[in-house]
């Protein structure tokens, strides 16, 4: 047996349709609540005095190949419980139909967090724009994970470490799941006391990853004494990167020779190194200039009058101290390295007896 399609068949349940028309590409749907009361949300009285009306523009499932805007008539009440703080409140639907200050039905919303799923953020949103459904990729990611319900399993491997509120004034500590890679909690300060109690509050966490300071060491220590502690990964290529650094720059001098010394093809280099070697031959250029004029016999005050250089850029191409590809910060001992490393080798550790003049 057939049955009559009906207006109100095509919005969600609670709804009766007022009116509806086409706006360009858009199918827009006037409709409002069918019931007659509202109840408070802070007390749950129930009111049939309406304050006043306003309209509500969300989303629903598209039509015809349309997008659908439903326009909701929404009612404010008034509240008459004596001892309830809110006068007005306004109108609400339940969750399954359209949730407070939403911006989509809950069919729309359900259907968006499905394809979110499936197919993730970019993907998802292409296929979305092919249904007639107005959503970018960020928003069907912020739906995923509002949508997400962290899991109950208990804590087991977790990282902890500092955190800044506000950098060089105020620090925190940031614990977080390894597992999941989620932040667990903030705590206030970076204290051991303050961590020692919330470790003590969970002792099922069996792996602690932490930096090399003793605070947090001795913490877990004595809250956790059968939990594992290991250095994370982040402060393990820190340490060695700043190790490695440190052991470059003092070996800079020997660099810097091996690097003068050797012919540079520019299709080799990174983004970064090829600036550096363009402005390498643009100094070039002008210590070639600068030299030519010093070999003709013009003193370095009318060199700088021609050239436009300070007097300290022009001394130092003359003293030949401007000669490295990829600058460096240079020492004012490197000059006299070599004599130092000699008198060293001789057996002279004593700077006021070596005859330095």
């Amino acid at each position: 047996m057939q049955q009559a399609l009906h207006r109100s068949s095509l919005v969600p349940r609670g709804f009766v349709v007022e009116s509806a028309c086409y706006e360009g590409d858009k199918a827009v749907i006037t409709v409002r609540a069918s019931g007659s009361f509202g109840l408070c949300p802070s007390c749950g009285t129930v009111s049939r005095r309406v304050h006043s009306h306003y309209r509500r523009r969300v989303t629903d499932l598209p039509l015809s190949e349309r997008i659908v805007q439903l326009v909701v008539i929404a009612r404010r009440f008034r509240c008459d419980a004596v001892l309830c703080g809110r006068q007005i409140f306004t109108e609400r639907f339940s969750d399954g139909i359209l949730a407070p200050s939403a911006r989509r039905t809950a069919r729309l919303d359900s259907l968006v967090h499905h394809l979110g799923l499936a197919l993730g953020g970019r993907p998802a949103a292409g296929f979305a724009k092919r249904l007639m459904l107005p959503v970018s990729k960020d928003t069907l990611l912020r739906v995923v994970r509002r949508r997400h319900r962290p899991p109950a399993d208990p804590l087991k491997v977790i990282g902890i470490d500092d955190w800044a509120w506000r950098r060089n004034h105020r620090y925190a500590s940031i614990i977080c799941n390894l597992e999941r890679r989620r932040v667990v909690t903030l705590l206030p300060d970076r204290e051991p006391a303050t961590a020692q109690a919330w470790l003590a509050a969970h002792p099922t966490i069996t792996v602690v990853a932490r930096d090399r300071g003793g605070r947090y060491g001795e913490a877990t220590a004595k809250a956790l004494p059968h939990a594992v502690q290991v250095a994370d990964r982040w402060h393990l290529m820190e340490n060695a990167s700043r190790a490695f650094l440190d052991a470059v720059r003092k070996s800079m001098r020997q660099i810097r020779t091996v690097i003068g010394a050797t012919t540079i093809d520019p299709k080799l280099l990174t983004a970064a190194e090829r600036l550096q070697y363009e402005g390498y031959l643009r100094r070039e250029e002008t210590n070639a200039v600068i030299l030519a004029l010093s070999k003709n016999g013009i003193p370095i005050k009318q060199i700088v009058r021609q050239t436009g250089h300070s007097r300290k850029l022009v001394r130092q191409v003359i003293r030949g101290e401007r000669q490295d590809v990829f600058r460096t910060r240079q020492s004012s001992l490197d000059q006299h390295l070599p004599w130092l490393d000699d008198q060293w080798a001789a057996g002279c550790r004593n700077g006021l007896n070596s005859g330095a003049t």
